[in-house]
């Protein structure tokens, strides 16, 4: 971006941004969407930014009050969007505590520390790169971009809020009929058997899901599915097909069909993903060394500049929070951080010597720092190439998870014999864990501090105004986090553990992400890492990279980036199905609509541009609805203690809620585009 960029405000005016009611709806707005995106990743194991829905939500209410204006409203969506970015970095992560039964439910305190500790630093470390990557950089960031324009064409109605307010109602009232009422199935699926091997396919009925398709788009959808097949069509059979009967019978335990197939994936094919992931974020950092250390210089020299040349001189549009208070405020949060580590991971817990036990947790704090500068200097990157929504958060977590296991094994390995102390293992996972939970809040909250600062360059706000408000975001979201992970767990289960007995394995939240964490962190210690499935799906990743450099030789328009196949390889398949289909409507629409506008004669990037806003805001409701309604079911759930409470079609007709589920579904996907080719040109606002 040239440095001669001429924001929306100029920097010579000076607009009111951090007021009382800009502080106290991001506040409000970061609980709600904190909530919203830790239910979905909690679900489906991916998030979705929520910059844009934050905005609209924002211009909606603050037209409410007198004297509101574009900064304030940017701050607002600041603020807001960074609770949805810490929910994914706590649930990628902190319910693997709960998988290795080192937590019983989420304490307040020790999660909330967890979770705003991660999120300050992330934002901290990506300070000094604003100039570098959003000022002097040609990185698009193209959601910071997008929320951007949405905030400059505020103006022009609401338009937006009515999309989000119908499909989140619309949404709310089919997750009621799901989960609570359950009249339509959530689920549809079947399998085949072909000699010893099992196909199995399912597509879950989720809107939401549905949506993050279409937000995504149809090269991510399909390489999300395509992950999906090399699983499911794949893996699953070959492996059935190679492995002795006793073994395939181990794993079974006795089911059959679809639960047959599940089980293998679980138990085996699943690992694919973890070497794929382990791979996509080593190639990440390799790819993005060069650039990222530019970067950093870039911005050191600017900050030079800055500093001869007097804080007075500087527009109001390029004041950062100084770097002095930056690098004392990360050292600071050295102190708190290593607290933390000591109170969850008590020396009793590991019975070893003083020395390794304080040892341990120094380097459990210089390796987050390390770790946490490192991945937010990716994610931030990532942000601008692809945006927050499709950052690979928890590639280079799972590479942070399994890099801690191995060198607090290296650390504490010659007092304690892991293979043979479960209690033990248990415990050094669950430091490996806190240190990956770290390092995921910090690079989640990275992706989208730049993110929003490119926004803000956009509209014209003041860069240390907006960290200020991306703090506030984290300090809500921070508070909220445990609450509702308590609440979700105890209601639903989360990845395969039930807090009661006689609770639905079908309404189980799968956790896929934090599974993945517990596997690899547990399995480290006790030396039963499934590494022959890591290392193929190593060499799958180096397929899918090899692969993806060619296209990028071609300037192919499709590209295969390795993290979203590997989404797909750990996503059960039923999953991966409706986000394919999703990404098809928002390919299906887009070409509609190029097609009308040709034959019309109007812009047809202007219009399928247009269109898009108004899918993406549709879409946006549809998550933030079925989300909302999930957490608000829980409470029930959690209280009388049963996802059956509300029930009024007997479980005997579940062949009607299968026919009803799957017609809903259908409705919903014509809906989508329908909105999305609308003819009348309407304010995505």
């Amino acid at each position: 971006m040239s440095k001669k960029f001429t924001p929306f405000v100029s920097p010579e005016d000076d607009l009111p941004q951090i007021t009382v009611k800009a502080v106290i709806l991001g506040f409000v707005l970061s609980a709600i969407l904190a909530g919203a995106n830790a239910y979905l990743g909690l679900k489906v194991g991916m998030t979705v930014s929520a910059s844009i829905p934050a905005a609209v939500i924002s211009m909606a209410v603050l037209r409410l009050f007198k004297n509101s204006n574009i900064l304030e409203n940017n701050i607002v969506q600041t603020a807001a969007s960074a609770g949805e970015s810490l929910a994914a970095g706590a649930i990628f992560t902190l319910p693997a505590l709960i998988l290795l039964k080192y937590w019983l439910d989420f304490p307040f305190m020790q999660t909330a520390a967890i979770c705003v500790f991660g999120g300050i630093l992330g934002v901290l470390f990506t300070i000094p790169l604003r100039r570098a990557l959003i000022v002097e950089s040609d990185l698009q960031f193209p959601e910071g971009v997008a929320t951007g324009e949405v905030l400059k064409a505020g103006t022009k109605g609401g338009d937006g809020i009515k999309a989000i307010a119908q499909a989140g109602v619309a949404a709310a009232l089919f997750k009621l009929g799901q989960t609570g009422l359950k009249i339509f199935a959530g689920s549809v699926g079947g399998s085949v058997k072909a000699g010893k091997s099992i196909f199995g396919m399912g597509a879950d009925l989720s809107v939401a899901l549905l949506a993050v398709g279409y937000i995504v788009g149809l090269n991510i959808a399909v390489l999300i599915f395509a992950g999906g097949v090399i699983s499911w069509v794949f893996g699953i059979p070959l492996f059935m097909a190679l492995a002795s009967p006793a073994e395939v019978a181990s794993i079974v335990d006795g089911a059959s069909g679809y639960d047959a197939a599940f089980a293998i994936w679980s138990a085996k094919i699943r690992y694919l993903g973890v070497g794929a992931m382990v791979v996509g974020g080593v190639w990440a950092l390799i790819s993005l060394a060069k650039p990222l250390v530019d970067g950093i210089k870039s911005s050191m020299a600017a900050v030079k500049e800055l500093k001869n040349s007097g804080s007075a001189n500087v527009p109001r549009t390029e004041r950062d929070t100084p770097i002095n208070i930056v690098l004392w405020s990360i050292l600071g949060l050295a102190v708190p951080i290593f607290l933390v580590f000591t109170y969850v991971i008590d020396i009793e817990h590991l019975n070893v010597s003083s020395g390794a036990y304080w040892t341990a947790m120094t380097f459990g704090v210089i390796f987050s720092l390390f770790a946490g500068f490192l991945f937010s200097s990716v994610a931030g990157y990532m942000a601008g190439l692809v945006g927050s929504s499709n950052n690979p958060i928890s590639g280079v977590t799972i590479a942070t998870v399994l890099a801690s296991s191995l060198l607090l094994l290296a650390i504490l390995g010659s007092q304690v014999d892991f293979a043979t102390d479960s209690a033990k293992a248990t415990t050094a996972a669950a430091a490996a864990i806190i240190i990956g939970a770290m390092v995921a809040c910090a690079a989640a909250l990275a992706g989208d501090n730049l993110q929003d600062l490119k926004a803000g360059q956009i509209v014209g706000s003041t860069p240390y105004k907006q960290q200020i408000m991306q703090i506030v975001g984290v300090v809500a979201a921070g508070l909220v986090i445990a609450p509702i992970l308590s609440l979700l767990f105890n209601a639903y289960g989360l990845g395969g553990i039930m807090p009661r007995e006689g609770m639905n394995p079908d309404e189980m939240l799968t956790a896929p992400q934090a599974t993945l964490m517990q596997a690899v962190a547990e399995g480290v210690f006790s030396r039963n890492l499934e590494w022959t499935m890591i290392i193929i799906g190593g060499i799958v990743a180096v397929i899918n990279i090899v692969i993806d450099q060619i296209l990028k030789s071609k300037n192919s328009n499709f590209r295969a980036p390795v993290l979203a196949v590997a989404v797909g390889i750990y996503l059960p398949i039923e999953l991966a199905v409706p986000i394919f289909i999703g990404g098809m409507i928002a390919w299906a629409s887009a070409r509609a609509v190029r097609k009308r506008a040709d034959r019309t004669g109007k812009d047809a990037g202007q219009e399928v541009e247009e269109a898009g806003q108004r899918g993406l805001l549709f879409s946006s409701g549809l998550i933030t609805g079925e989300a909302l309604i999930g957490i608000v079911l829980a409470v029930p759930f959690a209280i009388l203690e049963s996802t059956e409470a509300l029930r009024i079609l007997p479980a005997e007709y579940g062949w009607i809620a299968e026919i009803l589920g799957a017609g809903m579904a259908v409705v919903f996907m014509v809906w989508l585009y329908k909105v999305a080719v609308k003819k009348t040109s309407t304010s995505a606002n």
